[in-house]
């Protein structure tokens, strides 16, 4: 029996840097999990879309598709965009939106990773802040998200952790960094990009964080974020999930 085919649904950029992550991403997940199909789609932007992906596998006569979002909260593109793109693929494929990536142990992990590869040294962790920077959002269910993991965090052992959001919703990167220093009265403060790929929002991140003493690059391909995605896609194909019609006919998945 054939696995389903993998979509990573990306969101897509006019930035060139946000497919090449992307795809640099999507060549690790295949590493992992060698003899897996695994295709990329962009709702916007850029090539191939979704839709002509879907179009494709239909046309070479696949039937079950595990579509993936590239995407760190279930905010409005998980809840809207993509059931609406995958409402519209031939009826032929059988589809399962697996869920969001975050959050994630792992999704902490590639932060971390990200941190220590920037500069800081593990041993500093006890005395730095750091500036959890979120791309944002008008959802509350995804700002509520983006606080309870800058909460948890703080529990592993950082001196501070603040949430920030590069759009939609306050307070912004530098508001942050300027709390940790003279609200929380930390000294070396460190930023953290709660984001997957290059693009207009990390630059605003990274300008805001021009007041920190460490800016840790995008999440990116990282080996967390891979293994991640993997998981995402086994768990939404798991022998005890219940089958799913196509989602032409099944407008109510999510």
């Amino acid at each position: 029996m054939h696995r389903p085919v993998l979509l990573v649904v990306a969101h897509g950029s006019r930035d060139p840097r946000h497919a090449a992550t992307v795809r640099a991403l999507v060549r690790r997940v295949r590493s992992l999990r060698p003899g897996l199909r695994v295709e990329t789609g962009f709702l916007d932007f850029d090539t191939p879309t979704v839709s002509g992906v879907l179009e494709r596998l239909a046309a070479e006569g696949v039937r079950d598709v595990v579509a993936q979002p590239l995407l760190l909260n279930r905010a409005f593109h998980a809840k809207t965009d993509i059931p609406a793109v995958l409402r519209e693929a031939p009826a032929a494929l059988r589809i399962r939106q697996a869920a969001v990536l975050g959050p994630s142990p792992l999704l902490v992990s590639a932060l971390e990773r990200r941190l220590y590869e920037a500069g800081l040294d593990p041993a500093e962790k006890s005395s730095t802040g750091v500036v959890l920077a979120s791309a944002g959002s008008s959802d509350p269910e995804a700002i509520a998200v983006i606080a309870e993991i800058a909460r948890e965090w703080r529990r592993t052992g950082w001196c501070a952790v603040r949430p920030a959001f590069a759009s939609a919703s306050l307070p912004r990167t530098e508001d942050a960094v300027r709390a940790l220093r003279d609200v929380d009265g930390v000294r070396r403060v460190a930023v953290a990009p709660y984001v997957l790929a290059p693009g207009f929002l990390p630059d605003r991140i990274a300008r805001g964080a021009a007041g920190a003493d460490v800016l840790a690059d995008v999440l990116g391909p990282a080996p967390e974020v891979a293994r991640l995605l993997v998981r995402r896609y086994d768990e939404a194909y798991a022998p005890d999930t219940c089958p799913v019609a196509p989602l032409a006919r099944t407008p109510a998945l999510a």
